[in-house]
């Protein structure tokens, strides 16, 4: 890995997240209206956290479900991060895609599907833009860092790995969320690692619980889905947090700070 230990998780000109801090993602699955998102990012920015997440291109199982507002979801996006003074995090499916996401994405997201895409991942490379790369369904650990590899190989050192949970054979959660490898990778990584335990459980009543846990473990950060009406959600609403249940888990990692290693 051609990149050095670095106390900074992510840096703006206006925003710097180091490790003590830990960097707090949350927000939609997807974009679904200008009205929805404006409710929901006007919560995360009153629970004092800056990274707003949102997809606009939504790569899904089915063909039939909610694929994103796509090119309105990322001008809707923009328009929050202005109103509400957020950095956009969402995901980036197609290298075509690149000169839209400049304009608007502060964090481009390589989702969980995409992360064994070396060619997208060669075009992304060259972005001057953190990257946060989810682990795949079902990859190692290492080929994991190796899709990174792709990234800090092809000129860029800001990569955020996430664990995101894997598949195995249990059923009760949507994945199996890997805590074990938060500490592997930061024994083996320089890179920050974060946990989507949204993704991992698909469950909203673990989903805070997951969340401490990963912290716990020694994560850098956490992302977690977020919505003012879950079981209207578009997209993946069994596994969102209502408004008060987030602010009630920000108001837990606040509690938790003190006591986490560095």
């Amino acid at each position: 890995m051609n990149t050095q230990t670095r106390e900074i998780i992510v840096e703006f000109p206006d925003i710097v997240v180091t490790k003590k801090d830990r960097l707090l993602i949350a927000g939609p699955c997807s974009v679904e209206n200008r009205d929805q998102l404006f409710r929901i990012a006007e919560a995360v920015r009153k629970s004092g956290i800056r990274f707003l997440r949102g997809g606009a291109f939504k790569p899904r199982t089915n063909p039939y479900s909610f694929q994103g507002l796509q090119e309105e979801g990322l001008a809707i996006l923009k328009e929050a991060s202005e109103q509400f003074e957020l950095k956009i995090v969402t995901e980036i499916v197609d290298a075509s895609h690149i000169p839209l996401f400049e304009d608007t994405v502060d964090i481009f997201q390589i989702g969980a599907r995409n992360m064994s895409n070396f060619h997208l991942l060669k075009q992304v490379a060259r972005v001057s833009r953190p990257i946060l790369l989810k682990r795949g369904f079902s990859a190692t650990i290492e080929e994991l860092l190796m899709a990174a590899e792709y990234l800090v190989s092809g000129g860029n050192t800001q990569v955020i790995l996430c664990e995101r949970g894997i598949r195995t054979f249990e059923t009760a959660t949507r994945a199996t969320l890997d805590l074990s490898s938060v500490p592997i990778v930061k024994k083996i990584s320089p890179l920050p690692i974060i946990v989507d335990p949204s993704h991992a459980t698909g469950r909203s009543d673990i989903v805070a619980s997951m969340a401490l846990a990963g912290l716990v473990a020694g994560a850098d950060g956490i992302m977690v889905e977020v919505h003012h009406n879950p079981p209207k959600a578009l997209c993946d609403g069994l596994q969102s947090l209502t408004l008060e249940s987030f602010q009630s888990l920000v108001n837990e990692i606040e509690r938790l700070k003190p006591f986490l290693s560095v």
